[in-house]
């Protein structure tokens, strides 16, 4: 199993972020975890509930210039808020300048309100995912090169060129887990699959439908990466843990809660399921006592 980090963006879940000392508190964070993780990702939000947000490409780049080891990812990038022959053109630089190291999150999106305040149209879920799949369609031709002509519903091309070509072409990872439509898109079109993190039952089902528009498409589902991300609370004492993250251990997609025992027996029930790569939030920036613990405590088992 691998691990990614997914470093805060701003103070949405993080209480304790200063904007006057984010940009140097985050380079002492990742230059402790950038080495010891296989990856480190970054969310895309404009604004949620927080007053102090990062964008996401641009704090990623800056990332890749600071750390030349750990793949590189986004988690997930809304469709909507980035043309998608103008991300084919980043993603390939990107990948270009880090050396090979970008994994492309991608997803249709889904905060209304961010949406329509930044004067993005927010239609139905079904057409996201559409435009979202044609998105695709449109970046993985460009990443050949050129010529492209494309007439979709929603993107059209003529004779659009995008070189440099990326060598190799980045991974397109879909995130979600809608059983109808976005896991039919991960089984068409994903090379890796993010999913939230959900109560085992539910995960199971999520896999089985998987599992199944996988068949009806005929696609061998082991050649889809699985992947899942969730917050830790880490701390020696499971108690303290659980009572540090209070309400965030309910609703449909809880976070962890627990020591590093626990924390193992978690992750080995996830590999046990096939995902294979975990990318982990940690709130207890700007102290890095439960990022430690991880390393030290839950890392080796999964060596």
């Amino acid at each position: 199993m691998e691990f990614g980090y997914n470093p805060p963006t701003g103070d949405r879940l993080i209480e304790t972020v200063e904007p006057e000392t984010f940009r140097d508190d985050l380079h002492r964070v990742l230059s402790l975890a950038a080495p010891a993780f296989d990856s480190v990702w970054v969310s895309d939000h404009f604004m949620t509930s927080d007053k102090f947000r990062l964008e996401c490409w641009t704090e990623l780049t800056w990332i890749a210039a600071r750390y030349p080891r750990p793949l590189l990812g986004t988690i997930v990038l809304a469709n909507s808020y980035r043309h998608p022959p103008l991300l084919a053109k980043m993603a390939a630089s990107l990948q270009y300048l880090s050396g090979g190291r970008f994994i492309l999150g991608y997803g249709a999106g889904w905060v209304g309100d961010e949406y329509r305040a930044y004067g993005y149209d927010f239609p139905s879920a079904r057409t996201r995912i559409e435009q979202m799949v044609e998105g695709i369609e449109v970046i993985r031709a460009l990443w050949g090169g050129g010529p492209v002509s494309y007439q979709g519903r929603h993107y059209r091309l003529e004779e659009a060129i995008a070189n440099p070509r990326p060598d190799p072409p980045p991974p397109v990872m879909i995130g979600g887990d809608g059983e109808r439509y976005l896991l039919r898109a991960v089984a068409e079109h994903a090379d890796w699959w993010n999913c939230l993190h959900r109560p085992l039952p539910v995960l199971r089902r999520k896999l089985d439908v998987l599992g199944e528009h996988c068949a009806a498409v005929g696609r061998d589902p082991a050649t889809i990466k699985r992947t899942i991300t969730f917050t830790a609370y880490l701390d020696e004492r499971g108690e303290v843990a659980r009572q540090a993250a209070g309400s965030k251990l309910e609703g449909d997609a809880p976070a962890f809660a627990g020591d590093p025992a626990a924390m193992i027996d978690h992750l080995s029930e996830l590999a046990d399921l096939g995902f294979e790569h975990v990318q982990l939030s940690f709130p207890g920036f700007l102290d890095t006592h439960d990022i430690e613990l991880f390393l030290e405590r839950v890392r080796p088992a999964f060596a």
